[in-house]
């Protein structure tokens, strides 16, 4: 039988991302290397015929998924499952987690400014966060980080592919982002004085 194929009917029957090693045992004919070749030649193939799905990296594996482009014709249909949207207090929360982990909730609630026990334990419960150590100190706080499921929920490979904090737009309750002060406070900086006076 084919390589592509049985990779492809591999990926197919999975309902999580599967390691190049994993996708391997499939088969003595394949190896890392060759299932590799395998999906690169899926991915093209389903690029050519315009197919409405794709073999996606997530975390340090691959899934066959409908592309995002679909998704709103999906909606529509209740036998198709869907994953609960996070709330803004779990995405903010979940936010510092990536990026400051390991993070506990004193210093997630420090940002925050509210309490966050309740959001942790749902990011818990959903499987995105988990508990990854103890602070040393008073009390031994716990410590908290993401889980392969946080990747795989956003189509992330690593840690690595979070954009950089630098590079996202801070958007403010007004409506406003954070860039719009910055540039309103640099124009100020170097606003001649004389104009203010009319």
């Amino acid at each position: 039988m084919k390589t592509t194929r049985i990779v492809e009917a591999v990926l197919f029957a999975s309902e999580s991302p599967l390691t190049l090693a994993e996708i391997a045992r499939a088969s003595e004919d394949l190896t890392s290397a060759s299932a590799e070749a395998a999906i690169d030649a899926l991915r093209r193939e389903y690029d050519e015929e315009e197919r409405a799905f794709q073999i996606y990296p997530l975390g340090d594996g691959y899934q066959i998924l409908t592309r995002p482009e679909f998704a709103t014709y999906l909606e529509r249909f209740d036998s198709v499952t869907r994953t609960r949207r996070l709330s803004r207090a779990a995405l903010e929360t979940l936010a510092i987690v990536a990026y400051r982990q390991p993070v506990s909730r004193l210093e997630i609630e420090d940002v925050r400014g509210v309490n966050s026990a309740g959001v942790l334990r749902g990011l818990q419960e959903r499987e995105l966060i988990e508990v990854v150590g103890r602070e040393e100190g008073l009390g031994r706080p716990l410590l908290y980080g993401t889980t392969a499921r946080f990747l795989d929920h956003f189509g992330l490979r690593s840690l690595d592919d979070l954009p950089r904090p630098e590079n996202l737009e801070i958007t403010l309750g007004d409506g406003r982002t954070a860039g719009d002060d910055a540039d309103a406070d640099a124009a100020a900086e170097h606003a001649d004085p004389d104009d203010e006076a009319g």
